[in-house]
């Protein structure tokens, strides 16, 4: 079965074949993905590495957490891709995405101001969740227009953290 995954703006190709799994034609070996029943996380063994993941169903796609990057992907096979191509719907999101709660949890700290540049993978909240903290990074360049919490705050899943705004100045180091 063929999969269009697109991240952060890059789309890859996932063929899955019964126990082989290639990425833009690149094969994986010994690949297993476990889900922790009751929870979001699970386990990806690709090649030799095990890599976590909290990963929640969303309406327009996956909301994932992958070593404190926050990001969304949109998953669709390659009879959804030719729809969406031949009526012109397109998924793709102008702008900055807001840097979300991927889980419950308390806001440590926050490392960033209001009108300050940040570039995509930079560590912007420090959250603590499942006794564990976790630094959310960027998902984009953009600037701090708003924080929306406090240090020592509880937050929801979902819950906007700080949103971001243009700044074509910083776009062109993504």
């Amino acid at each position: 079965m063929l999969y269009h995954v697109t991240i952060a703006g890059r789309t890859f190709r996932v063929d899955v074949d019964g126990g082989t799994v290639r990425v833009d034609g690149a094969e994986l070996t010994d690949v297993t993905l476990a889900h922790l029943a009751g929870t979001a996380v699970r386990h990806l063994l690709a090649s030799g590495t095990t890599t976590t993941v909290l990963a929640e169903r969303e309406d327009d796609g996956w909301s994932l957490l992958v070593d404190g990057w926050p990001l969304h992907a949109d998953v669709v096979d390659e009879r959804t891709r030719a729809i969406r191509e031949m009526t012109g719907r397109n998924n793709v999101t102008h702008g900055p995405r807001p840097v979300r709660a991927p889980m419950p949890g308390l806001i440590v700290r926050i490392d960033v101001g209001v009108g300050d540049a940040v570039r995509a993978g930079q560590g912007v909240v420090a959250m603590e969740a499942m006794k564990m903290e976790n630094e959310l990074k960027a998902e984009s360049a953009g600037v701090v227009a708003r924080i929306l919490v406090e240090p020592g705050q509880a937050v929801e899943k979902g819950a906007v953290l700080v949103e971001l705004g243009l700044d074509t100045g910083i776009m062109d180091q993504r």
